[in-house]
């Protein structure tokens, strides 16, 4: 692998990502823009949630105008809000946490109130939003396999929110000759993007080779990684596939 400085800083690496979609094929084109070699391996997949009179009530209610917010924690939850034909009213306000939800929201026809400035984490919504916490009935769509700390914040806030599963996060095996070539230490450098993804890494492909450079989506992921066992190298600023890429390089070039 090259570590000088050029137009192709990511020349002769293999990035293990391990999300597909449109993620994993902006992420991929990022990586090839600076010369690396993206090997898209999908360690996480989605699936509807098992609450499903739950989540269709929570809909009715949304449409009803009964919540003053919808928090929306990932572009997931926005296709499942698509694939629902959710009519969200104007007296309901949007807010979205991480700017790849944002404009998931927005390129589905829904309007954004409110996307955190600083830290565009759950954590920073809870930040901006004690200083002037909601007043009105709160609803989040989120994850099955979310963990608790949003509603401990916002509860703690005296906010009235109300977490609903919009969907599941089920592993993926990566294919067996990828799985190799992590443990040999042909791929030189491994993004991870959620608490789901590392659950996987760790259950498919720990113990990682020593050498291999771990990217981490944010804080959070990068706790949730050291929590595992796992080494990460470097944190991208910016929750996003650019972001992630951007991380890496400017590990490289030092």
């Amino acid at each position: 692998m090259t570590t000088r400085r050029s137009s192709k800083p990511l020349a002769g690496w293999r990035v293990l990502v391990p999300r597909g979609g449109e993620w994993g094929n902006n992420v991929s084109a990022a990586l090839r823009k600076h010369g690396a070699s993206p090997i898209v391996a999908p360690m996480i997949n989605f699936a509807a949630s098992q609450n499903r009179e739950e989540l269709a009530h929570a809909f009715t209610r949304l449409e009803a105008g009964e919540f003053e917010w919808l928090v929306v924690t990932s572009s997931t939850t926005v296709n499942v809000l698509t694939g629902h034909d959710v009519s969200v009213p104007d007296s309901t306000r949007i807010a979205a946490i991480g700017e790849l939800t944002a404009s998931a929201v927005s390129l589905a026809g829904y309007r954004t109130d409110f996307t955190p400035e600083n830290d565009t984490s759950s954590r920073g919504l809870v930040k901006e939003w004690t200083q002037a916490p909601p007043s009105g009935a709160v609803l989040v769509l989120q994850s099955e396999s979310a963990d608790g700390s949003l509603a401990t914040a916002l509860s703690g806030m005296g906010v009235k929110a109300e977490f609903v599963t919009a969907y599941r996060t089920i592993g993926v095996a990566v294919p067996i000759d990828v799985a190799a070539d992590v443990a040999a230490g042909e791929i030189g450098a491994i993004l991870i993007t959620s608490a789901s993804v590392v659950r996987e890494i760790q259950e498919q492909l720990a113990p990682l080779p020593e050498g291999i450079v771990v990217v981490a989506i944010g804080p959070r992921t990068a706790f949730d990684a050291r929590e595992a066992g796992i080494l990460v190298n470097v944190i991208a600023e910016y929750r996003t596939a650019e972001g992630l890429v951007d991380a890496l390089v400017e590990l490289v070039v030092r």
